[in-house]
């Protein structure tokens, strides 16, 4: 009997310590881009520019679209997380597509799984990729990208507005642009 006792006195006590932990928690999103995001550019930096291959082969350079803002979406097919954003970076493409070019950077290595992703799922933006691993590519090394998804937004002027892990903190920082 004591055993029981003890039994449900230490399973109460854990649920108590696991609960107040729970409480004092720090909001997960905002701890997000501390974590994941402390390599990427900052505000204020000049974006480095890039060419990097499209899926059909034309090439993309990032200057080419000095004077509008540009999101780049860095992503993989076979990264979970990439996956199940998919659905709302459509969502934003389709509401601020005709003010922000949106650039999908790609680290597959794989060029007809990548396409045949993009197309299944009706990606309809822009797509590059080197056909590196992530720590390979030049251009997750020039803009910081150690984990994705993660996205950057460079302005008109040709600077990183946000960049950012955290999706709901792009979508509002193109809202506010589109306003």
């Amino acid at each position: 009997m004591k055993i029981k006792k003890l039994f449900i006195f230490v399973a109460i006590f854990l649920a108590a310590v696991v609960s107040s932990q729970a409480q004092n928690a720090p909001d997960q999103t905002k701890d997000l881009d501390s974590l994941y995001a402390q390599k990427l550019l900052k505000p204020g930096t000049v974006a480095p520019d890039f060419i990097l291959p499209m899926m059909n082969n034309y090439k993309v350079q990032l200057s080419e679209f000095k004077g509008k803002y540009v999101l780049l979406d860095f992503w993989a097919t076979w990264c979970p997380d990439c996956r199940k954003d998919v659905p709302a970076v459509k969502e934003l493409y389709d509401k601020y597509g005709s003010k922000v070019e949106f650039i999908g950077v790609s680290f597959d290595v794989d060029h007809n799984r990548w396409t045949k992703y993009v197309v299944d799922n009706g990606m309809k933006w822009r797509q590059v990729s080197e056909l590196k691993k992530m720590r390979d590519a030049e251009i997750s090394k020039a803009y910081g990208v150690e984990w994705i998804p993660s996205m950057t937004l460079i302005g008109p002027d040709g600077k990183v507005v946000l960049s950012t892990v955290v999706l709901e903190r792009m979508a509002k920082a193109l809202a506010d642009i589109a306003k």
